[in-house]
């Protein structure tokens, strides 16, 4: 159209092995220009029809690969994603609005080690077997592919959670159709362009682009969909749920958090102090973990808002594509509306911002003052009852409030809807472990944040999801068990 004045990349759905025009197109935005990147296929239930039948067509052949010869391709597709990581990671930037640093040495690298974990813990995984001398049986279980896969994930990293779903997936023998956020779609159709090269069959991996309420909604009522793997919010979680009841889909459900971080009095804040900064404000505050409550034991509390205040903000807020930015844009101008009405709220209700938005002044380059910015936000004395000691906020705003006992905190930091991470500073072991098995968190770390080992469970209890990922979890979730008894 005529208002596109500049050339604007057009993505196609990627449909058993070919890219496919739509009839409609969405545009989607450069975060930290407010300039159109690119137009996105809306696609629906026609194009959801045309991928899942593929799906169908190519699951017979895929599945029957062995592990060994599925985990060459998977290596082999990591290869080629790792050999245009700087495309990928400068593509990442421009479509979600992050810093490069942070695409080319958390999202890119990580979306490469996702395929290749997978497809070395596709070789090692064992099934059970059990005799019954007495009756002359043996019992043994065997493992199947589930089929079509619907796997949908969200616009903070995108190429690195679609990753996370689409490996251990495929890995399995599973066929898959993907539909990336609508608003972060570029690196999902990069990754499209490498598949036959990689070796990967036609209708294998196939990638609808559009929105949620259009093209999602096709893919979680789809008959032919027996599992559909979600990360995103609690709220589009509820209607996956209700939509998927009626065919009694499997679910994993990977949501949000309102994770504290626990500060005793006897934490090492040399160390404490710049993790919770990236805890908070990494990746715009735009990552499922991030902390967005901090209780600190009284008798330091002074001390670390001081010194927590004073570090973020030196926190260095533009340009993504400067390699010396810390934090980047927020994903959209209506995100960036509803992070601001939150810092507002607390205001209105006697909180204190300490630093970052409404308090200090951003100055961008000029290529960047229509993008959608913000600095990083310390709120202090909020109230436990308070929306934004409640709500899941999603951008580089954090609550620091204070604490007397142990007790108390862990009841504090339960008292939320969510249960995904929580961190814990102590030099006391005991306590450490007391307290970790207290939280109602899916993940706990302690004087350490975001050490991930994929071998490990990850996911939420309460409001923040169903369901484990990691190399036997997701196994589990995208395998069918079945049990057989021989007499002999």
């Amino acid at each position: 159209t005529m208002a596109h004045s500049k050339a604007v990349l057009v993505l196609e759905n990627f449909i058993a092995g070919n890219f496919v025009p739509c009839s409609s197109y969405i545009d989607s935005y450069n975060p930290s220009t407010g300039d159109v990147y690119c137009r996105v296929p809306d696609s629906g239930k026609e194009e959801v029809e045309a991928a899942v039948k593929a799906a169908k067509n190519a699951f017979p052949i895929w599945s029957s690969k062995s592990p060994l010869e599925r985990s060459q391709i998977l290596n082999k597709l990591a290869d080629l994603i790792e050999h245009d990581l700087e495309a990928f990671a400068q593509a990442e930037s421009k479509d979600q609005g992050k810093t490069i640093t942070f695409a080319r040495t958390v999202d890119i690298p990580r979306a490469v080690y996702n395929f290749r974990f997978f497809a070395s813990s596709i070789l090692h995984h064992t099934t059970e077997c059990t005799e019954m001398a007495t009756m002359g049986c043996v019992h043994y279980t065997s493992r199947a592919p589930v089929g079509v896969a619907g796997l949908i994930s969200p616009w903070n990293l995108p190429l690195y959670l679609l990753t996370w779903k689409i490996a251990p997936a495929i890995a399995c023998g599973n066929t898959v159709v993907a539909k990336p956020s609508e608003m972060t779609s570029v690196t999902a159709w990069m990754m499209c362009k490498l598949l036959e090269k990689a070796g990967v069959p036609h209708g294998v991996v196939n990638v609808v682009f559009g929105m949620g309420t259009k093209a999602g909604e096709a893919l979680v009522c789809h008959p032919d969909v027996p599992l559909i793997s979600f990360t995103g919010s609690t709220l589009t979680a509820q209607r996956i749920t209700e939509k998927s009841a009626p065919h009694c889909k499997r679910l994993s459900l990977e949501l949000g958090g309102k994770n504290p971080a626990i500060v005793f009095d006897d934490a090492d804040l040399a160390q404490c102090i710049p993790t919770t900064l990236r805890s908070s404000f990494a990746n715009q505050g735009e990552i499922c973990l991030c902390t967005s409550r901090i209780f600190v034991q009284r008798g330091i509390y002074s001390e670390f808002l001081k010194r927590f205040v004073a570090e973020a903000k030196k926190w260095k807020v533009g340009n993504p594509s400067d390699p010396t930015v810390d934090v980047g844009a927020l994903i959209s101008k209506e995100h960036l509306e509803k992070v601001r009405s939150y810092v507002k709220k607390a205001q209105a209700e006697g909180a204190r911002v300490l630093c970052g938005e409404g308090v200090d002044s951003l100055a961008l380059p000029a290529g960047n003052r229509k993008g959608y910015f913000m600095l990083p936000t310390v709120i202090a004395e909020v109230k436990d009852e308070s929306c934004c000691m409640q709500e899941e906020i999603f951008g580089p705003v954090t609550c620091v409030v204070a604490f007397d006992t142990e007790e108390e905190v862990i009841e504090r930091a339960n008292s939320v809807k969510y249960g995904l991470a929580a961190t814990v500073w102590s030099s006391n072991v005991g306590r450490v472990h007391r307290v970790a098995k207290r939280l109602q968190s899916g993940l706990v770390w302690t004087n350490c944040w975001l050490v991930r080992d994929l071998n490990l469970p990850f996911g939420g209890m309460k409001a923040s999801g169903v369901g484990r990922e990691g190399a036997k979890d997701s196994y589990e979730f995208f395998t069918e068990v079945k049990t057989i008894t021989i007499k002999h």
